[in-house]
């Protein structure tokens, strides 16, 4: 079974292009556009990997993360950023 990815950022080009990618390379893509999205994949899918931004409207990254690390503790996070 191919492990899971879940991708978190509210710009969709950012979480299509690297889901077009990582699909290519054989991954799961799993996708959400903010934070209380991502909290309700992470609890159904379980993924191996979450990248997530920590610049999102409402629920930000930070908050997001504590709520992920609540219910999938080990998980790993890699935070992505992009600041104009």
């Amino acid at each position: 079974m191919a492990k899971k990815i879940l991708l978190v950022d509210d710009d969709t080009d950012i979480t299509e292009f690297l889901g077009y990618n990582l699909e290519k390379e054989g991954y799961h893509v799993l996708k959400a556009n903010n934070g209380p999205d991502a909290i309700t994949i992470a609890k159904t899918e379980k993924p191996d990997l979450i990248v997530l931004d920590v610049m999102m409207p409402g629920m930000d990254g930070e908050k997001s993360i504590i709520n992920i690390i609540n219910i999938h503790p080990g998980v790993p996070i890699v935070i992505v950023s992009v600041k104009e």
